[in-house]
This record gives C-alpha cells, sequence and structure tokens, in this order.
C-alpha cells in the first residue's frame, strides 16, 4: 500500500510516516516549506492553496491512503479550504481519506463531546477547522474525520517544550488550571489513525485520551516524569485572559476506542509509563 502523509514534517506527520514505513508501506509525504527529516519517506512540496498541486502531488504519488495531518492554523484558505480541496482529488484518483481534526471546532458549552455532537466553534481556527469536516464529507462520503485534543509526545511536543521552558525559567508565560483537554500520545494517535484506515470507517470519530487534564495539570505531569521542578510552573486562570477559545472541551473517544485495537493511553498512564 502506498501512504501520502499531507503535512509530513510536523509533528504527528514525522510519526505517522515512522510507523506507515515500519509497518512496510511505501511511503511519501509533503511539506510547506521544508522537507522533514524522515528519510524513508519520499518528499513533496505542497501549498493546499493550490489547485494544480495538489492535483499534481495526488496523480503523482498514486497514493492507496490519504491522511491530512497539516495545520494551517487560522488561515481560511489553508485550514478550510485546503483539505475540501484534498478531499475532492482524493475522491477523483480513488484515495481513502483520513483527516485530522480538532477539539477546536467545539464552543465547550457542552463539556462532554461524543462523535455525534455537532461543531459549535468560537474561534476563527475552530471555525476552519468545523468548515473542512463538512466540506470533506460531502466532497468524499467514505472519508474519515478524525477529532482530537492535545498531542503529547516524550518531550517534543509544542507543549512539552513550554514546560520545560517554564521550568527551568527560560521563558515566560502561564499554564491555566480551568483550561481543560483530553491529551493523546502522538504514537497511539498515529497507531489510531492507520488502524482506521486499514478499515472500513467513514465520518467522524474521536481519538483523544481518557482523562481530561487542565494544561497545568499537565504540565506538572510532564515536569515529573522529565525530573523537573513542577512548583516552579506558573499559574492563571484562562478565564481571566484575552484569550478566546473554549475552556473545557472533552472529546468522549469511547465509540471508536471499542472498535480499536489500538489503546489511546490517558496523560496519567503517557505521562508515567515509558513508550
Amino acid at each position: 500500500m502506498t501512504v501520502l502523509i499531507i503535512g509530513g514534517s510536523g509533528f504527528l506527520g514525522t510519526e505517522l510516516i515512522r510507523q506507515a514505513a515500519k509497518a512496510g508501506h511505501a511511503t511519501a509525504a509533503t511539506y510547506a516549506t521544508r522537507p522533514g527529516s524522515a528519510s524513508h519517506a519520499a518528499w513533496y512540496p505542497l501549498d493546499l492553496r493550490d489547485p494544480g498541486r495538489v492535483d499534481a502531488v495526488m496523480a503523482g504519488v498514486g497514493a492507496d491512503l490519504v491522511i491530512n495531518a497539516s495545520s494551517g492554523d487560522a488561515d481560511w484558505a489553508v485550514t478550510a479550504q485546503g483539505p475540501v480541496r484534498l478531499a475532492m482529488a482524493a475522491a477523483k484518483y480513488g484515495s481513502r481519506l483520513v483527516h485530522v481534526s480538532s477539539d477546536a471546532v467545539f464552543s465547550g458549552a457542552q463539556v462532554h463531546y461524543g462523535e455525534s455532537c455537532l461543531p459549535d466553534p468560537v474561534t476563527p481556527y475552530g471555525a476552519a477547522k468545523a468548515a473542512a469536516e463538512t466540506g470533506i464529507l460531502l466532497g468524499h462520503p467514505q472519508a474519515v474525520v478524525a477529532r482530537t485534543s492535545l498531542i503529547i509526545g516524550d518531550g517534543d511536543s509544542v507543549h512539552e517544550r513550554l514546560v520545560h521552558e517554564l521550568a527551568t525559567g527560560t521563558r515566560e508565560g502561564v499554564l491555566f488550571t480551568d483550561d481543560i483537554r483530553c491529551p493523546v500520545h502522538v504514537a497511539d494517535l498515529a497507531a489510531a489513525l492507520l488502524e482506521l484506515a486499514s478499515g472500513d470507517a467513514a465520518g467522524v470519530h474521536h481519538l483523544a485520551g481518557p482523562d481530561p487534564v487542565s494544561r497545568h495539570e499537565l504540565g506538572v505531569l510532564i515536569a515529573t516524569r522529565d525530573g523537573l521542578d513542577a512548583s516552579r510552573l506558573p499559574t492563571s486562570l484562562r478565564a481571566h485572559s484575552t484569550l478566546p477559545g473554549a475552556l473545557d472541551v472533552r472529546l468522549d473517544s469511547r465509540a471508536t476506542q471499542r472498535n480499536l485495537s489500538t489503546t489511546l493511553r490517558g496523560a496519567h498512564q503517557f505521562c508515567t509509563t515509558p513508550t
């Protein structure tokens, strides 16, 4: 099987390439600015805003499976329109598509969100991700839309680097005690995405850990795991800040988890158990 990872130079994309190649799949990957470090992937530059380039890459790779792990932040052309363009190309070339979405599609008003809950975003990024979901499933009804939460690794994720910098005093900032999410380990997420892709699943699925934790609680777990002084982590309330976005969003992944052999570990487990 030939696998194409969109956004292969990113944190999740790198792990997807590693696992796909380890499984024996011919692997290709795209990048926006520079190729990733994985030598076992064929690299292609790709701007999702360019319909011609999207079609050319899809035609050139001939992928059986496309996993979109790209991130364009709040750029509507990249985050909303780009994935829809990709979905249409995947449908055209008969490729299976798995699109990685986000818990940012929810406002937090409901707190607990199952897969049947309708998006109600409160940020431009969340709105772009929600629009992409709708467009993808209209253009490629057999596609999988996989919503996830904070993605953590073994020291190299954005949140982990922040925790290290705050604990060592090399960066100013705070960790919110009222900002709740359900973090997932990057290795678990990548394995679950590939497992979903290998079956006949379609539609919306949730792939997050079972433990709801605050940004600060997660920071303490990371600092403790890595031998840092967790008492040095500054705290604050997001509700008292000017930052937009949901406070408490807990993705319920139990429905999808029941059909997976991959275990989506919670933060309390993956921050204390070696991967």
